[in-house]
């Protein structure tokens, strides 16, 4: 039995969730996420919680077991907290701003780069250099942050670039000189 594919789902106060055959609708204060689940496993509910079950015992159901039981879980903390992944940028004159929805990044080529979140992420810029994706899903929101994170990675000899809030980046010594 799968570790994390036999907990529980607790759906909080002001969540609700529809389950209809495969397909799962979940609903809070944040918004509206929908999924429909693959064929393998089935989903029961029971007053506030929520138990994903294996259909048998085939590898496809083992392998998907564990996986749609945090997808189901993320789609409920999703629309009741909200997600979101902090990034920071390093650089001198490297900035960012948010002109109505787009995000504009000056990250030392010759013309900014300008990025159009998807629909229902936002970006916040705070004091130019740190950036915060928000949004209720956390797939969409991880590849948003991927996205703007790959304009400008990190570079391993001054560290210049933009990263994660939380990512360590290991630095190489670089060239000694002669002596």
């Amino acid at each position: 039995m799968s570790r994390i594919g036999k907990r529980l789902i607790e759906v909080p106060q002001g969540v609700s969730v529809t389950i209809t055959g495969q397909h799962v609708a979940v609903k809070g204060t944040k918004g509206n996420l929908e999924r429909t689940l693959p064929a393998e496993v089935l989903l029961e509910q029971e007053g506030s919680t929520i138990k994903v079950v294996r259909r048998n015992e085939s590898k496809a159901a083992r392998q998907r077991h564990g996986l749609s039981r945090t997808l189901i879980a993320n789609m409920v903390e999703g629309v009741s907290q909200g997600f979101e992944r902090k990034l920071q940028i390093l650089g001198v004159g490297y900035r960012a701003q948010v002109q109505g929805t787009k995000l504009i990044l000056n990250v030392g080529y010759s013309k900014p780069v300008e990025i159009d979140p998807p629909e229902g992420i936002t970006v916040v810029v705070e004091n130019n250099t740190n950036l915060t994706v928000k949004g209720i899903n956390k797939e969409i929101v991880g590849n948003t942050a991927a996205r703007i994170r790959a304009v400008r990675p990190p570079e391993v000899y001054k560290g210049k670039g933009i990263r994660y809030l939380d990512e360590v980046v290991r630095r190489k010594a670089g060239k000694t000189g002669k002596k």
